[in-house]
């Protein structure tokens, strides 16, 4: 197998709902990479609530309202992980971090210069 034939075998989960097309000059196109770019602390504006459901009661900090790249937000869930010194994770725009740490999560993220209030009560 050539790369390239590998590489067009692999693909196909990314071209469900494609409808076939005849034209022997169909190129399909794909949409990602479109991530949006990453603002600087300071613009961006985040939320740190206490969150409770679907968890049995155990309780999570969550902290929502960031823009930029999965690989940012990966980054910035792995160092409010380390200095609570907790478990958590990061996808769609969330960070979870497991346990209450509001106000700490709060304060090492205004150390950090960004945007942050306090949701949900």
């Amino acid at each position: 197998m050539t790369p390239n034939f590998r590489k067009m075998a692999n693909d196909w989960k990314e071209r469900l709902g494609t409808v076939y097309s005849t034209n022997p000059d169909f190129q399909y196109e794909s949409t990602a990479g479109n991530e949006s770019e990453t603002l600087p602390p300071n613009k961006q504006d985040l939320r740190v609530q206490l969150d409770k459901k679907q968890r049995n009661g155990k309780k999570a900090t969550l902290i929502s309202g960031f823009v930029g790249t999965e690989d940012d937000i990966k980054a910035l869930a792995k160092t409010l992980k380390t200095k609570c010194g907790v478990g958590g994770s990061a996808k769609d725009g969330e960070i979870l971090i497991q346990g209450d740490f509001c106000n700490k999560v709060i304060d090492i993220l205004k150390s950090e210069s960004y945007k942050v209030k306090r949701s949900g009560g």
